[in-house]
């Protein structure tokens, strides 16, 4: 029976996929992605973000890594190409060419299902490898994530809703590029502040330099004459109003993600900065590019150093040294009735070698005959 999952405020029923396609008619299509990319190291992901400090030397080692990257909104444009997307806002303001393109995994939340691909006069839903998926507004942090979800965080962020999804396929190290999740007051900005006995520390955002300054007297409309600062590593320009907005919607998110850190860590979930100077980095784990690059070599390899030269005359199993002996087990209790090839007699399992379901009136005999057949020796005579 299908039980409503109550937690989270989710309404789906507990059975359901996360992810779903759509036709134009409104038809679900179920898509059973959870999981799909989990694996025994714990599977890693890049996450890349608009901020201006993904330069082209950083996105080149992003590129080169041996593992996918999901872009937000724009990111990423002009520098490299995701293997997933996602994005919170209309789809007018993003890319045809994502939309469009069956290399890159799309989410976005079901309604955005009807809504034209920007230059064309296709639906969202008919676009290729798109997914979608319900919103949860009622998130909260103790639970932010959890493989029993069957919807996506809804935050208004771009950005986290980008986590829970990669979580939910089965990434459990993030690393986190363009991440800076803050604007950098304008030069312009901070000589005007400090003319005015405003007095900064270094690198402050944007919004806490127009707090200061309304704290000494100073009006929005002159600050607002100065140029913002540089909010992206793509050409996208904001008002100065509306870049404040954005500065304070990036602490919020941050805050909102320090809040989350006991259920990050209780679901295996790592989220590591790769972006100097991001306001993540007073909270999460930092690493270089550099240093990111190293541990993926190590631990996947390095696909531009591998090498192939006699590979294909291999046919030994390539391990590493082990110590100890290896050797693959069933557990212990599988039964027949939970469909593991095994038969149960008695309460007794046969021997393991004995793979076959045979019907129960026939098992008795069926296992004396095995027994004799392993009891005598057969010869063949045949050749071939």
């Amino acid at each position: 029976m299908q039980v409503e999952h109550q937690a989270g405020g989710t309404g789906m029923m507990a059975d359901s996929p996360v992810f779903f396609r759509m036709g134009t008619d409104r038809e679900r299509i179920p898509a059973l992605l959870e999981g799909t990319f989990g694996g025994p190291l714990g599977s890693a992901c890049w996450l890349v973000g608009g901020g201006p400090s993904l330069t082209s030397e950083v996105a080149e080692q992003i590129a080169r890594s041996p593992i996918p990257r999901m872009a937000v909104n724009l990111a990423g444009t002009g520098l490299l190409r995701p293997a997933f997307w996602t994005a919170y806002d209309p789809t007018v303001r993003f890319l045809k060419s994502i939309y469009l393109d069956p290399g890159v995994m799309k989410f976005v939340h079901e309604r955005r299902a009807m809504d034209l691909v920007p230059e064309t006069t296709w639906k969202v839903c008919e676009c290729p490898n798109l997914y979608l998926f319900e919103g949860d507004r009622q998130r909260g942090f103790q639970r932010f994530v959890s493989e029993g979800h069957r919807r996506i965080v809804d935050w208004n962020d771009s950005f986290v809703q980008a986590i829970d999804i990669l979580f939910q396929l089965g990434f459990r190290r993030i690393y986190l590029a363009g991440c800076d999740l803050h604007i950098r007051a304008s030069a312009e900005l901070c000589k005007k502040a400090a003319n005015r006995g405003v007095e900064l520390s270094a690198e402050r955002s944007l919004s806490e330099v127009v707090a200061a300054c309304e704290k000494k007297g100073m009006l929005r409309s002159e600050l607002s004459e100065c140029d913002p600062g540089t909010l992206y590593h793509f050409d996208q320009a904001k008002s100065f109003r509306a870049a404040v907005a954005t500065d304070q919607h990036y602490m919020r998110v941050v805050q909102y993600l320090r809040l989350s850190r006991r259920s990050i860590a209780m679901a295996g979930l790592e989220l590591i900065s790769v972006t100097p100077g991001s306001r993540l980095n007073d909270y999460f784990a930092y690493r270089s590019p550099q240093q990111v690059s190293e541990e993926l070599e190590q631990s996947i390899g390095g696909p531009g150093m591998e090498k192939t030269d006699g590979l294909y005359e291999q046919t030994e199993p390539r391990t590493p040294p082990l110590k100890w002996t290896m050797k693959d087990f069933r557990p212990l209790h599988w039964t027949a009735e939970e469909k593991r090839g095994r038969m149960v007699e008695d309460g007794e399992p046969v021997d393991d070698d004995a793979d076959l379901l045979i019907p129960t009136k026939s098992r008795k005999s069926f296992r004396d005959e095995i027994r004799r057949m392993r009891e005598e020796s057969v010869e063949v005579e045949e050749v071939g």
